[in-house]
C-alpha cells in the first residue's frame, strides 16, 4: 500500500494525487467545523450523491441527506466542538484508510476516540465511507454525564424510528 504520514499541514508523500487532495479535504473538513450544517455543507463537495455510509451503532445512510441528518446533526448535536486529529493514512487505487482522533466536549468534559475510515473514491469523490471504532469510549462518557442522557436518548429513539421503517424524527 502506498501513501504517507499526514502532518498537521495536510502534506501527505507518495501516494495518488486525487487520493491526497481528499484526503487533504478530509483534514479540513475536520480540523474545526463550526457547527453541523457547515460541515455536511463542506463534505456535501467530497462526497458522491450516492455515497454510503457505514459505521458502527447505527443504520447505513445512503445519500448527502442521509450523511447530514443521520451523522453530522446527531453527532454535533452530543459534541458541539467535535473535530479530528488525522495521525496517518495510506491509498491504495481507489481506496483510502485514514487513521485518526475524534475529539471534544461532552456534557462538559472532553471525551475522545480512535477510528479508521475506510472510503472508496470513485472519480476523485468518496462514494463509501466505513469507520471502524470501538464505540465503548463515547458510550462511557455518555453514561457518566448524566445531563447529556436526554439528548442522547431523543438520537438513540430517532435511530431505532429510522431502523424499523418509522421515519427519521428530525
Amino acid at each position: 500500500m502506498s501513501g504517507g504520514t499526514i502532518t498537521l499541514d495536510g502534506a501527505g508523500t507518495g501516494t495518488d494525487p486525487a487520493a491526497a487532495e481528499w484526503v487533504h479535504g478530509f483534514i479540513e473538513g475536520w480540523r474545526a467545523p463550526a457547527d453541523a450544517e457547515s460541515f455536511a455543507d463542506y463534505f456535501d463537495a467530497l462526497m458522491t450523491d450516492d455515497i454510503r455510509l457505514v459505521q458502527p451503532q447505527v443504520p447505513t445512510a445512503v445519500g448527502r441527506h442521509a450523511f447530514r441528518e443521520q451523522f453530522a446533526r446527531p453527532i454535533f448535536e452530543l459534541i458541539p466542538d467535535l473535530h479530528a486529529i488525522v495521525h496517518r493514512w495510506a491509498a491504495n487505487g481507489d481506496v483510502v484508510l485514514i487513521e485518526f482522533t475524534l475529539a471534544g466536549t461532552l456534557g462538559g468534559r472532553p471525551v475522545s476516540w480512535d477510528c479508521v475510515d475506510r472510503v472508496v473514491l470513485r472519480d476523485g469523490l468518496a462514494s463509501e465511507r466505513r469507520a471502524y471504532f470501538d464505540p465503548t469510549p463515547l458510550f462511557g462518557a455518555v453514561a457518566t454525564r448524566p445531563r447529556v442522557w436526554p439528548r442522547f436518548a431523543r438520537l438513540q429513539a430517532q435511530q431505532l424510528r429510522r431502523r424499523l421503517g418509522l421515519g427519521g424524527g428530525s
